[in-house]
């Protein structure tokens, strides 16, 4: 890991190595994506059979998940696995019928106004499959999608190398409410979602996070379709002092550089003992661990710690990092929390890492990455509703705003605006 100091190094040296450089577009990928989209257009169904047999199984057969499949796999999963989703489900959905905004309408003595919240209609869920199943990623987004009263969900997971779905994917679906599952991934999912095909329902927005190929589909289509967000590696960031366990932080970082080598890892602290501590736990632990390959390269490609001056600075550093995560290991973390302004969530404490948010606490686990925590939140309610503004003025009313309108109406040179006005006043 890079190391870097305060009080050694340009303050402006260590911003620019927290800093995300902008996103190049890589061309090949940007022309392959929209091959596959404007394939998936003109043939649909067929192409995403052929893409699917080229991508993920050979052996696949059908793009729909049937009612039996559905059935067998409450057979395959684990009891256990079963009932850990339905608790993680239950805190997700308590966390966000918090977030809920409801419709209102102040009347005055001229005019009514106020806001009415609908949910999307349609909403098509991407759960990446790769290396392993996601069940956590379909509760992330089906969950706050059905609280927000969404009345049709659909799911595209691909699929597995002997062509299936793997059932604890089908399990958190049929939990949460997701009415099809369609065994297609990678671009061509995000095409198939965004215009329909004969098989797979046109949507109105398109959520959950994927590769970079998902990613690009994304880019391409937004306009087309509703997107959440264009999804980059994960990140975390952990300010610790003197009472952080040097064990525990360690372990909270490989936590996120096991994503793969894109990952991004950064501690920030005030005590060099504990950094020295950090990095040797961080040898010990990756030597142990599964993906030792994914961890080494993203600690050796993107992982930082910084010694700084006071956890004022820590803080400082961390809102020009803007993590997706962010760990408060301090002994006053709450004291902390004040001076936090730009994260995707925040974890207060010794005993909160990240994965009990990614799979089972209860916030969004779908957050904003590569800096964008700047002016991005977490998946929310809020992704899944439209709220239209609502209006209606007496003819008193109107006389009485007619000025102010007019006179604005006139600076921007809008004369039949001022007149669809004016000719409501004789």
């Amino acid at each position: 890991m890079r190391i870097l100091e305060t009080e050694r190094d340009p303050i402006a040296e260590i911003k620019a190595a927290l800093t995300f450089d902008p996103v190049l577009q890589d061309p090949d990928l940007k022309r392959t994506v929209h091959g596959i989209i404007n394939d998936v257009r003109k043939r649909g169904d067929e192409a995403l059979v052929e893409l699917g047999r080229r991508f993920d199984s050979p052996q696949m057969q059908s793009l729909v998940v049937d009612e039996k499949e559905f059935a067998d796999a409450y057979a395959v999963v684990n009891a256990s696995l079963v009932s850990a989703i339905r608790a993680a489900k239950n805190n997700i959905e308590a966390f966000h019928r918090r977030q809920v905004q409801n419709s209102w309408i102040s009347s005055c003595e001229d005019f009514t106004y106020g806001q009415i919240v609908r949910p999307i209609e349609r909403v098509g869920i991407y759960a990446p499959g790769g290396l392993s199943p996601y069940p956590s990623t379909v509760l992330m987004t089906a969950v706050p999608a059905s609280v927000a009263g969404v009345p049709e969900l659909v799911m595209c997971a691909p699929a597995q190398a002997d062509g299936t779905t793997h059932p604890a994917m089908l399990v958190a679906a049929q939990e949460c409410g997701v009415s099809k599952v369609f065994r297609v991934g990678g671009a061509q999912a995000v095409a198939a979602m965004a215009f329909g095909t004969q098989t797979i329902p046109k949507v109105d927005k398109i959520v959950g996070p994927g590769n970079a190929y998902v990613t690009e589909a994304k880019r391409q289509l937004f306009g087309i379709v509703g997107i959440d967000q264009l999804a980059g590696p994960s990140e975390i960031l952990v300010i610790a002092d003197e009472s952080a366990n040097p064990e525990y932080v360690a372990a909270d970082l490989l936590s996120q550089a096991e994503h793969g080598p894109e990952s991004r890892c950064v501690l920030i602290t005030i005590s060099r003992k504990l950094a020295d501590s950090v990095i040797k736990e961080l040898k010990r632990q990756t030597e142990q661990a599964i993906r030792a390959d994914y961890i080494q390269a993203s600690l050796n490609r993107f992982g930082i710690i910084v010694i700084a001056g006071s956890l004022e600075e820590c803080a400082e550093l961390a809102n020009t990092f803007a993590p997706e995560h962010l760990e408060l290991c301090v002994e006053q973390p709450w004291e902390l929390l004040r001076h936090i302004k730009n994260a995707g969530t925040i974890m207060v404490g010794h005993y909160t890492p990240v994965p009990l948010c990614d799979f089972a606490a209860g916030p969004n686990h779908t957050l904003p990455t590569g800096g964008t925590a700047r002016f991005s939140s977490a998946l929310s309610v809020d992704d899944f509703v439209k709220k239209s503004g609502l209006l209606a003025y007496t003819k008193q009313g109107v006389q009485r705003i007619s000025e102010t309108a007019l006179e604005i109406a006139g600076a921007e040179g809008f004369q039949a605006h001022g007149r669809a006005i004016s000719v409501r006043l004789n």
